[in-house]
């Protein structure tokens, strides 16, 4: 593996996680984002996971204080990755954004870096186009809580090169990850090929009318002993995420326009966007369902 330095591109809630791993795992991480404002929230978000890791992985605080050293903040995407081995993009779930950035990325990204997307819907070929590299460009997908639920999807397009591919699994394996290789490009990888559809069904009994959020989540946890119901799940994702996976089927789904429109009226219009904000189908830090009698 030849990868030293590593840009994030986007610096969400996963996006952030990503950075924060790569750099507790020893590599130099440059964070990229589009204005001053979101790198600001980028920092607050990699002093909240340096807690984190303090509290439940790192052996002592001197390792967590040395990977918010490797980390370093940019608005200018060409200072961002003028070093890069690896950019791994973690940017919204909308085709016309990834476009738009792997254009501007494969004029100053230089010759050697490989692209990585993480994003949880689309696969490679589908923006494989706006790249300058195709066979430098795959899928690389990691699970919300990257330091406990440590999967990595890697997934490849038919023109990928294989030894990029091989590549990002050893640097995968060197963050900490499990590297799951899928042999075939599959919209929804392993994970969200099983997770999606749950959620959709959670969300379509609630948009409805069938039963509210904490009684769906209510009988799954009860039925399955899962720590978590669907709409538990849909706040560590993210309501923005889930919107916009919703959304992007609305046209021809009347389901999926009532979820969506749901979500943005009740939920995203205020301000309630899941963990991240503090408020979703639940208030953090102590949530509703971890209270004892939530199940009974």
């Amino acid at each position: 593996m030849n990868f030293k330095n590593v840009t994030v591109a986007g610096s969400g809630v996963l996006g952030s996680q990503i950075a924060f791993q790569t750099a507790f795992k020893g590599f130099e991480v440059n964070v990229y984002d589009i204005n001053d404002a979101a790198i600001e929230a980028a920092k607050e978000r990699a002093n909240k996971l340096a807690i984190i890791y303090k509290n439940d992985v790192a052996q002592n605080d001197a390792e967590v204080e040395a990977a918010l050293g490797r980390l370093s903040f940019y608005t200018d995407l060409g200072e961002a990755v003028q070093n890069a081995d690896l950019v791994i993009e973690a940017i919204p779930e909308r085709l016309d954004i990834k476009q738009g950035f792997y254009e501007q990325l494969s004029k100053v990204a230089p010759a050697k870096t490989v692209f990585a997307t993480n994003s949880s819907t689309m696969i490679p070929s589908q923006f494989r186009q706006f790249t300058d590299r195709t066979e430098k460009f795959l899928a690389l997908h990691f699970a919300n809580e990257i330091w406990k639920n440590n999967t990595a999807e890697i997934m490849g397009h038919d023109a990928t090169d294989k030894q990029y591919e091989e590549q990002v699994i050893e640097f995968a394996r060197a963050i900490g990850m499990v590297p799951l290789h899928i042999l075939k490009e599959q919209p929804g990888y392993i994970l969200n090929s099983l997770l999606v559809p749950f959620l959709n069904a959670a969300q379509s009994l609630y948009a409805h009318g069938v039963a509210d959020p904490h009684t769906i989540d209510k009988t799954w946890m009860i039925a399955t002993s899962a720590p978590r119901g669907p709409f538990a799940i849909l706040d560590v994702v993210g309501l923005e995420t889930a919107y916009n996976i919703v959304a992007a089927h609305a046209v021809n789904n009347p389901t999926a326009a009532k979820i969506a429109e749901l979500i943005k009226a009740e939920y995203i219009d205020k301000g309630k966007l899941g963990i991240a904000t503090g408020e979703g189908f639940y208030k953090y830090p102590n949530p509703a369902f971890e209270e004892p009698d939530f199940l009974k």
